[in-house]
């Protein structure tokens, strides 16, 4: 990987430079812009591989701009906020966005978030799942067993897609809490609510649901 363009969306130039140093280290392109109006001309003409995309922008906020992008294209977006509150955190996935990092940030954890959306672009997920007699439809959010529908919670939903396209990855309860519930440690959360969902899950999934796999100690994956 490298040689990918990233267009980086930010008022605050220090920031700006800092991302540009580092991610033309890494081998990346880049180009900058500081508000939400230029960021919509900028992605016309440089049509760049992914976006980060700061929340607060002048002109029009990274949401709009957010909202904008994904009429026309789904190029990789990663939020940046400095806003720590789960809603503001869920609302910037809801709109579109992939991933999001709050401010202050550490450089490592951002660069390894752009090449996590980078590689997941280039080898895009399938669209539905067939394990055994269990069916997952990922853009109807439907899920079937033996061809009949299984009645489960959006959250459920969404933890067993992430499982199930983790490609046998195991998967930390922090790490399942923190991709779908937008959880961190400074939020009080208990861990035992990942128990709980894969509890119910197992129980609608009936036989199927082995295929959700405790490793002790650890968290859960997912036996296709």
């Amino acid at each position: 990987m490298g040689g990918e363009k990233i267009l980086v969306v930010e008022d605050e130039k220090d920031i700006v430079r800092l991302l540009r140093y580092n991610l033309e280290k890494e081998g990346y392109c880049v180009a900058a812009c500081h508000d939400g109006e230029a960021a919509l001309e900028c992605f016309r003409k440089e049509r760049p591989d992914l976006v980060i995309l700061d929340l607060m922008i002048p002109k029009l906020d990274g949401i709009e701009v957010c909202k904008l992008l994904r009429q026309s294209s789904q190029v990789p977006i990663l939020m940046l906020t400095a806003k720590k509150s789960e809603v503001d955190r869920i609302l910037g996935l809801r709109i579109g966005a992939d991933d999001y990092v709050t401010k202050p940030f550490s450089v490592g954890e951002l660069l390894a978030r752009v090449q996590a959306l980078l590689r997941r672009a280039a080898h895009p997920v399938v669209n539905a799942l067939r394990a055994g007699a269990l069916e997952m439809d990922f853009e109807r959010h439907e899920l079937r067993l033996e061809g009949k529908p299984v009645s489960v919670t959006p959250k459920e939903f969404e933890f067993l897609r992430l499982l199930v396209q983790s490609d046998g990855k195991v998967l930390t309860r922090e790490e399942i809490l923190e991709r779908v519930w937008g959880y961190d440690r400074s939020m009080d959360i208990d861990t035992r609510t990942v128990d709980q969902h894969i509890a119910r899950l197992r129980r609608k999934l009936g036989a199927e649901g082995e295929r959700i796999l405790t490793v002790t100690n650890v968290g859960y994956r997912f036996r296709p």
